[in-house]
């Protein structure tokens, strides 16, 4: 520790030493107006791990994938500036998908603000205003102006965050620097704590029996089916929905991002909804008796060619924050995995129709056969499921390659499912994996394609300095491939935008990092052999893999329009 570190407890003391109760890393890229942060960080080494990223995307969606698969607080730190803007896009995916996360962004000293100084972003004349810019993307946004608010202000964005998340705290320099007020922290800001809705419990009694009598009225009238959503791994609530399961004997459906909600394998488990999901959803929830949605509020993406369906089925049930997309009979807002345990046990069996005693395989969609040059999505994707070990965590990037692997991979039994399917961001999977490896400790597959690479892929930098049991698989079809089909479908067709020069990923990063063990396949042999040779690798591993990039994904959209 510094003299100055004994000496004194700093504002970026007591932030380092407070975080540290609800997450075991901090993510990053430094500077000058974060510096002070990052020196605490080093100070409290038992607490914290200090990790700097390549770019502040990639370190806010480490904090994102961190947050996710651990179900702990999520910590990014960034300087002012162009450091701060590049927080934004990260941001807005946690944003939308509820993630509890806390970005904690240097500004200049006060003393500075409207004097010139750089990267001044306090709102005066002519300058851009910070507190505007990252309210929009966050629950709650503070400036800490003086070093006797850090408690309450600290406080209150942990709880803000926790509940559904990101919360920003502005750090001007000269504060983070500043010596440390007595005093502790707060249950909750006193004078202006507002609990959103769905923390109050108003009516939570009379909508549970609400629920129960629905339940009820749909005994004996068929089948059960749940929908869940990655509000139960938000609301750590895995268990809670399967004993709902059995309560209702019903099969359970989940949503493009939350495949890891219900176990894949599972003899109730009946596939994906919406526009990567399986062909017979449809139906079955046209048929059921009553469908409850958990968790999600069914987005166009989760119900794309439910409408119908859901409109057909006479019981219609909905638990969660959000309110949904879709009509609804009932919906109990308030404390998801509570609401399940209570239903379970109130719900005592009601004699639904029986559920599959035994998984049948699920229909897929069809895309027509690709002959283009390389290996074929849905083979790749078997290959690398059959190295998934239990307990392994994947990934999925946007495009036509999180499409295959949404559609085909079952995720392994205790893995995590991680997608940003909030607002789409390509390059969110190289961050989050390396959040979601060095969180959790295991072997996290991230799998995504050769743009999505281009734009954050040199995070893998990060992976390698930290050894982070991480295995890059990068579907290389030298194009944007969602676009060159849009192109394709949707337009003439006869010009693309979209597809780039050939490029050797896996050769330049061997070349990058000659410790790290890379690999190219251009046949399905020799993926499966890389996958063989990298097995039992402790750290980082980058496999390259050739592919198409005119072959269609499974992707309903797609499959109705004829090739022009």
């Amino acid at each position: 520790m510094s003299e100055r570190g004994a000496a004194a407890r700093t504002v970026a003391d007591v932030i380092v030493t407070r975080l540290g109760a609800y997450t075991d890393h901090l993510f990053g890229v430094g500077g000058a107006n974060i510096e002070d942060l990052y020196d605490a960080v080093q100070r409290h080494p038992d607490l914290l791990t200090g990790i700097v990223a390549k770019h502040e995307f990639g370190a806010a969606t480490m904090a994102d994938g961190y947050a996710r698969a651990t179900n702990r607080l999520g910590v990014v730190a960034a300087t002012s500036g162009g450091g701060a803007m590049n927080l934004l896009a990260a941001l807005t995916e946690s944003y939308d998908s509820r993630v509890p996360v806390i970005a904690l962004v240097g500004q200049p000293p006060i003393g500075l603000e409207g004097r010139g100084a750089f990267q001044d972003t306090s709102g005066g004349p002519g300058r851009l205003d910070a507190e505007r810019i990252f309210g929009a993307v966050s629950r709650s946004c503070v400036k800490v102006s003086r070093p006797q608010d850090i408690h309450a202000e600290l406080e209150w964005a942990i709880e803000t965050a926790l509940a559904g998340g990101p919360a920003v705290l502005l750090l001007p320099k000269d504060i983070q620097a500043a010596i440390a007020p007595g005093g502790g922290f707060p249950t909750h800001r006193e004078a202006d704590h507002v609990p959103e809705p769905w923390q109050v419990d108003v009516r939570a009694a009379g909508l549970l029996a609400e629920a129960v009598e629905l339940l009820a009225t749909a005994a004996g009238q068929g089948p059960a089916v749940i929908i869940a959503g990655p509000e139960i791994a938000r609301a750590d609530a895995r268990p809670e929905l399967a004993a709902l399961a059995v309560a209702l004997d019903a099969s359970v459906l989940v949503t493009p991002d939350a495949k890891d909600a219900f176990p894949n394998r599972h003899p109730r488990f009946a596939g994906v909804t919406g526009i990567m999901g399986h062909p017979h959803v449809p139906g079955l929830i046209a048929e059921a008796a009553v469908c409850v949605l958990a968790g999600t509020p069914l987005s166009l993406t989760a119900r794309a060619g439910l409408d119908s369906a859901l409109a057909a089925c006479p019981r219609v049930l909905h638990l969660g924050v959000d309110e949904p997309f879709v009509p609804v009979r009932v919906r109990v807002p308030s404390s998801l995995r509570r609401r399940l345990m209570e239903l379970s046990a109130r719900a005592s069996r009601p004699g639904f129709g029986a559920a599959q005693s035994n998984r049948q395989a699920l229909p897929e969609l069809l895309p027509p056969p690709a002959t283009g040059p390389g290996v074929r999505y849905r083979a790749a994707v078997q290959a690398i499921s059959t190295h998934l070990e239990p307990g392994t965590d994947v990934v999925a990037d946007a495009g036509n390659t999180g499409a295959a692997v949404v559609h085909y991979l079952p995720v392994p039994d205790d893995g995590r499912f991680l997608i940003a399917l909030g607002m789409g961001g390509m390059g969110y999977s190289f961050g989050a994996g390396i959040g979601s490896a060095l969180g959790r400790g295991r072997r996290t597959f991230v799998i995504a394609g050769d743009g999505s690479y281009f734009m954050h892929g040199h995070e893998v930098h990060t992976a390698v300095e930290h050894q982070a049991p991480v295995t890059f698989v990068i579907f290389n079809n030298n194009a944007h491939a969602m676009c060159v089909t849009r192109e394709q479908l949707y337009y003439t067709g006869d010009y693309s935008y979209n597809r780039f020069r050939p490029a050797e990923i896996g050769a330049g990063v061997a070349a990058m990092f000659p410790q790290l063990p890379a690999y190219t396949a251009t046949t399905l042999t020799e993926f499966e052999n890389a996958l063989d040779k990298t097995r039992d690798e402790a750290g980082p591993v980058f496999i390259e893999i050739r592919c198409d990039p005119d072959e269609l994904p499974p992707f309903a959209p797609f499959l109705k329009e004829p090739l022009a």
